[in-house]
Parts: C-alpha cells; sequence; structure tokens
C-alpha cells in the first residue's frame, strides 16, 4: 500500500484471500487439499462413497498393497475425512461426508469471489 493509503497497483485496491478468512483457517484448508490432492487418497475416498469397506478390499480393488493403504486410510482419518469401526477381527472404513461437503462450500464461495471480482490490467 502507498503512503497515500491507495495500492500500489495503480490505485485498485485488490482482495486478498487472506485477509477474507483466518490465517489458521486458510492453512487448515491447504492442508486438507493437499491431502485430497493424492490420486491413491482420492480413489479410496471414491471407494468409501459407495460403502464400507476394509483396508484388505481396498487394497484388492486399488491393486495397492495393505501398507500403502493402511498408511493413506491413517491420513485420511487423521484429517477427518474417514472413521473406522470394528467389526469382529477387521476394520472397516465409511466416508465422513462433513469434511468434503466443507471443502465443496469453499470451494464454490471462491469460485463466486473470482467471478465477482473485477480484474484489472
Amino acid at each position: 500500500m502507498g503512503a497515500d493509503g491507495r495500492g500500489l497497483n495503480g490505485g485498485v485496491r485488490q482482495r486478498s484471500r487472506t485477509r477474507i478468512c483466518s490465517v489458521e483457517y486458510t492453512k487448515r484448508v491447504e492442508t486438507v487439499f493437499e491431502i485430497i490432492a493424492e490420486p491413491n487418497r482420492r480413489a479410496i475416498l471414491s471407494l468409501l462413497v459407495s460403502s464400507q469397506q476394509s483396508v484388505g478390499e481396498i487394497g484388492r480393488q486399488l491393486r495397492m498393497p495393505q501398507p500403502s493403504v493402511s498408511k493413506h486410510l491413517r491420513v485420511l482419518r487423521e484429517a477427518g475425512f474417514v472413521e473406522s469401526t470394528v467389526d469382529a477381527q477387521r476394520r472397516l472404513y465409511r466416508l465422513k461426508p462433513e469434511p468434503l461437503q466443507e471443502v465443496g462450500a469453499l470451494e464454490r464461495h471462491l469460485n463466486h469471489m473470482d467471478q465477482s471480482t473485477p480484474t484489472t490490467r
């Protein structure tokens, strides 16, 4: 910002997404996007949309070794995307829709902001 209070880009102020959301929230969202950007994790989430599944079932369907599936499920569970229940001797994982709904709402909000913000050149 210049000394006169006007923006340095010819007097037109541009919106900053960090001013609209808290820094902590922005960092959390960035982490969420990093987590779901990984293709194997997206594939696991896609499988869990239709039904809960065990690590072995997920591994067979995705042709992925069990340790890799477990690693990705741990990341997804710690981020709040999935939860597990114990059924006899196996652990079943299911999708928790709330975090994905939050991501979708944020994405729609940011798209709306981009469309309603005039661009300067």
